[in-house]
């Protein structure tokens, strides 16, 4: 029997927790892992809604050689997982989050050239690796084209934090209900080579199907093997915007990677990304305005051609 095969017929033999405990099981996966004060679970008739504002308690931003200039910015970011969960085997892809981890940060593909299609599963897709092309900090994350913090391959230092780390804990949720665990199998024991379908994803005793992350693309779940009626319906983070009307112009990789690229914070709310490029230093700095949800910022970019440029940009 094919894996496929075999993971449709688990999936309905097993049918997935009813509504009330797979609510429970999402609520509990959050406060188990320690992070309840930061990330607010509510269920409806339909979803269980994970809110936060994707800004980990975490180091962020270390070790990046090919950034996008982009910063991490909070982001009200309410992810929704769906709670009557159907094992589809219709792999669904997108070019934004396909998930959310227990701390509220989003979860995305390994890859950062947009969309994947069918076929682009099957392949690794190299030139878009963001691991492999050195795009992702030492926790598996970066900042996007809407300047929110999310994650490509497994958050390890998430997982580092997590009360209850180890490998029957569940690491996030996929928008299609399905829960997503770590490089292992949830009794500890090794996941055989072949074992993991094109979404990196197997069956489940419990849920009838789960995702994982592994050491090897596509690291973590890369498509959505769940029935989502409302699947374009799925958040995605709005881009800032200038205050005096118009959108920030997208960062772009500076060729051959920056150097020495370090990410501070202060308690007051500011924030800055220092790096060299070609001997030349550059910076993107931000700090809350005077304005809710609105921040004040100075940026000497590759992008901008190493011109100093000030704004208020708002969410």
């Amino acid at each position: 029997m094919s894996l496929l095969a075999c993971s449709i017929f688990v999936a309905v033999a097993n049918p997935a927790l009813a509504h009330d405990d797979h609510c429970d099981a999402v609520a509990a996966s959050v406060a188990d892992a320690g992070f309840a004060a930061s990330v607010t679970v509510t269920c409806t008739e339909t979803q269980a809604i994970l809110t936060s504002d994707t800004y980990p308690d975490h180091d962020m931003m270390t070790g990046i050689v090919g950034t996008n200039e982009q910063v991490p910015v909070p982001a009200e970011y309410p992810a929704p997982v769906v709670l009557n969960p159907v094992f589809s085997g219709k792999p669904l892809t997108r070019d934004a989050a396909l998930g959310v981890a227990v701390n509220g940060v989003p979860i995305y593909d390994y890859t950062g050239g947009g969309e994947m299609s069918e076929a682009d599963l099957a392949h690794h897709q190299a030139q878009h690796d963001t691991l492999q092309t050195g795009q992702l900090d030492v926790c598996g994350g970066h900042a996007g084209r809407g300047d929110d913090y999310h994650y490509h391959v497994a958050p390890t230092c998430m997982i580092a934090q997590m009360a209850n780390a180890g490998p029957e804990a569940i690491i996030g949720w996929a928008f299609d209900g399905f829960p997503i665990y770590g490089d292992t199998n949830p009794d500890g024991t090794t996941i055989e080579g072949g074992v993991l379908d094109v979404c990196n994803g197997q069956t489940d005793d419990t849920f009838g199907y789960r995702y994982h992350t592994s050491q090897e693309a596509p690291y973590i779940v890369q498509c959505l093997m769940g029935e989502l009626p409302n699947f374009n319906d799925l958040p995605r983070v709005r881009p800032l915007s200038a205050a005096s009307g118009g959108g920030a112009q997208p960062g772009r990789p500076p060729q051959g990677g920056v150097q020495n690229l370090v990410f501070t914070q202060s308690t007051d709310g500011s924030r800055s990304m220092d790096y060299s490029y070609q001997g030349e230093d550059y910076y993107i700095r931000y700090s809350p305005s005077a304005t809710e949800n609105c921040y004040d910022y100075s940026t000497k970019t590759v992008t901008n051609d190493g011109d100093v440029m000030e704004g208020e940009f708002c969410r």
